[in-house]
């Protein structure tokens, strides 16, 4: 729905730059109208002076309407003033607004040049933790668990936890039953599941449901939903790779894939 202050800039802009409806608006206020009033006056006055000389107060009617008419062609002229004004005060406002336009765009430039220097520098970082993720583990012969374990450690700490205990197999109490959970962080509550090789989708499916099954246990036991769900995945062919994408992406799962500690997105 069209508001007032939309009408009238709409009608301002109309009269600025269409010529025709400049002239039936002054029709439609009656211009044309005192044209027509003035050639009757002066015809009446005419056959007036012609036939009956006599009839001054007629005439003076007709000068006392025609004082009237005077009276709004100026009020008229006034109104056209003001319309002006208030022309030109729009002309100003639409350049002020292109410059704020203006300063918009340089500002979102230059935030797209500090999100492109951003992950510059991000990637940067991850090549440096994989690089160095992988000496530790070549120098140590520490386990894939533990080498994911350690991963989610430096992730959690850029994500800003700065005190973080992540445990390799952690073993929950539910029902009677022992639940092994391959990584495991209390605060913030994060479970992981770790597998060196997935072959097919059978077992893709299986090790999600898996993960997904031990975060509602998890939930129960602690009495809130783990933070972050993870899947780490040493080896798997490409096409199970890319149904592990679809997959985790539709159970909100973190998926880690290679030794490398390589995050697929």
């Amino acid at each position: 729905m069209l508001t007032i202050p939309s009408l009238k800039e709409e009608f301002l802009e109309l009269l600025e730059r269409d010529k025709e409806f400049r002239y039936a608006v002054i029709g439609y206020l009656g211009l044309d109208r005192i044209e027509r009033t003035q050639t009757a006056i002066l015809e009446e006055i005419k056959r007036i002076w012609e036939e009956i000389k006599a009839l001054r107060e007629g005439q003076n009617k007709l000068w006392e309407e025609a004082n009237k008419i005077w009276k709004e062609v100026k009020a008229l002229r006034e109104s056209q003033e003001k319309l002006w004004e208030e022309v030109k005060a729009l002309r100003e406002s639409q350049h002020k607004l292109w410059e704020e336009v203006k300063a918009l765009r340089e500002g979102q430039e230059k935030l797209w040049e500090e999100v492109k220097a951003l992950r510059e520098n991000q990637g940067r970082l991850w090549r440096y933790v994989k690089s160095g993720f992988e000496g530790i583990r070549e120098a140590l012969g520490i386990s894939f668990e533990e080498y994911i374990a350690s991963f989610l450690r430096f992730m959690l700490y850029e994500l800003g936890y700065t005190d973080v205990k992540v445990e390799v197999r952690k073993y929950i109490v539910y029902e009677g039953k022992v639940i092994e959970i391959n990584v495991f962080s209390e605060d913030p509550l994060v479970i992981g599941e770790v597998t060196l090789t997935i072959r097919n989708t059978d077992e893709a499916d299986r090790e999600v449901r898996k993960l997904v099954e031990r975060a509602e246990i998890v939930s129960k036991v602690y009495g809130e939903k783990p933070y972050m769900k993870v899947l780490a995945v040493g080896n798997a062919p490409k096409e199970v790779i890319e149904y592990l994408k679809k997959l985790t992406t539709r159970y909100d799962v973190k998926l880690i894939m290679g030794r490398e500690i390589k995050e697929v997105f």
